[in-house]
């Protein structure tokens, strides 16, 4: 695969929302506590064209396929300094390709560049590489959640400072 990432387009909202509602499912991670009832999975780009926010997808050159997708953005009724990663999802087809140690590592550079000082997310123990993946990069527990995403079904919560 010629994997590479850019940032989302308006033409890839309803791939990205497929991706999404393809992946959650997978670690049982669906219902409305839960990021892939977020009114905003229909229309990423628009979600994600805030200021100091940015959405991207992986994409496959060869066959021009999004097959993973994550972002960043102000943490919802958090600190101005806390930026939250969000809606980071790989389909199985391009796990292992180290797509998302460089989606994470632009995410975090991004979230720096836009003066953030703390990098919050919330995820389930369930999704053992992303966890594993997170604790590489130098996220570390905290003991709940920060902000009010609304996703109250998580139960694993990590911080990194930038």
């Amino acid at each position: 695969m010629n994997l590479s990432i850019r940032k989302i387009k308006p033409t890839d909202n309803a791939r990205v929302a497929e991706i999404i509602r393809t992946v959650m499912p997978e670690f049982d991670c669906v219902g409305p506590e839960y990021s892939i009832s977020d009114p905003e999975v229909d229309d990423m780009y628009t979600a994600y064209s805030m200021e100091r926010s940015a959405f991207y997808v992986i994409e496959n050159q060869d066959d021009e396929m999004i097959y993973g997708v994550g972002g960043y953005g102000p943490l919802a009724n958090g600190d101005a300094d806390v930026c939250e990663l969000r809606k980071m999802y790989f389909l199985p087809d391009v796990r292992g390709y180290g797509m998302g140690k460089a989606l994470l590592q632009l995410c975090i550079d991004q979230a720096r560049a836009d003066n953030f000082k703390v990098m919050y997310l919330e995820t389930v123990y369930r999704m053992v590489d992303a966890d594993r993946l997170y604790r590489k990069f130098g996220f570390e527990d905290i003991d709940g959640p920060m902000g009010n995403t609304g996703h109250s079904a998580c139960d694993h919560f990590m911080v990194k400072d930038l």
